[in-house]
């Protein structure tokens, strides 16, 4: 008599929409490695939000006060703040900011208790990721070239989502969220931390070469 299992186990996905495995991704990539790396620009990026909306308050009540970033006339984060672009939509832009990296604290958490996405999730994390990056480079051309006028806490936001951005974008090509040709994936995954260096570079370079003469007291 023959007999047979009465379970059949599914075939692993291996299908253009599967997730691949994580010895397959480069190790930032991988799901609890990925989560910290959320987890820590998230919580850097909302605790810098939070002072400048504190600060903006103190302002509120006394338009004299002096703010915990007011080193000089190059860099003031209360001057900041009396421009329109602290307003863009109205209200202060850290509001976003502390509402954005609470989504970005929350989702990490959730990866770290060993949560998994589906691809559209995490297309959506990279469409509002993205519009966070647009935004701050926006805010840095204003900085640099419309206000002339430096925000110490506004550049630790900016330092905290340029990693974020980065490795996001390339950990989703390396995942298949993003589809681009596997060459292109892999080496972006190869050169994701240099891009950050990169970017850091430019930025710091940047805002060096505009406030050269300010730095050194011309």
């Amino acid at each position: 008599m023959n007999t047979r299992d009465s379970t059949t186990l599914p075939a692993p996905l291996t299908g253009p929409d599967s997730e691949p495995a994580d010895n397959a991704v480069p190790a930032f990539a991988r799901q609890r490695p990925f989560g910290f790396l959320l987890l820590v620009t998230g919580v850097v990026g909302f605790i810098a939000s939070g002072i400048l909306v504190l600060e903006r308050l103190e302002l509120y009540k006394d338009s004299g006060h002096t703010t915990s970033c007011d080193i000089n006339p190059w860099v003031s984060c209360g001057r900041v703040m009396k421009t329109w672009q602290s307003e863009l939509f109205g209200f202060p832009n850290p509001l976003i900011g502390i509402a954005a990296f609470a989504v970005i604290i929350t989702i990490a958490m959730a990866i770290l208790s060993g949560a998994r996405f589906s691809r559209w999730y995490w297309f959506g994390l990279q469409t509002g990721v993205t519009l966070g990056m647009v935004f701050v480079a926006w805010l840095w051309s204003q900085a640099l070239f419309e206000i002339y006028i430096l925000c110490l806490y506004c550049m630790i936001v900016w330092a905290a989502m340029i990693p974020m951005f980065i490795l996001l974008t390339v950990r989703n090509m390396a995942h298949r969220v993003i589809k681009v040709p596997a060459g292109l994936a892999r080496a972006a995954s190869e050169l994701a931390w240099t891009l950050v260096a990169v970017v850091y570079v430019g930025v710091a370079a940047s805002v060096f070469l505009r406030f050269f003469n300010a730095f050194l007291g011309a």
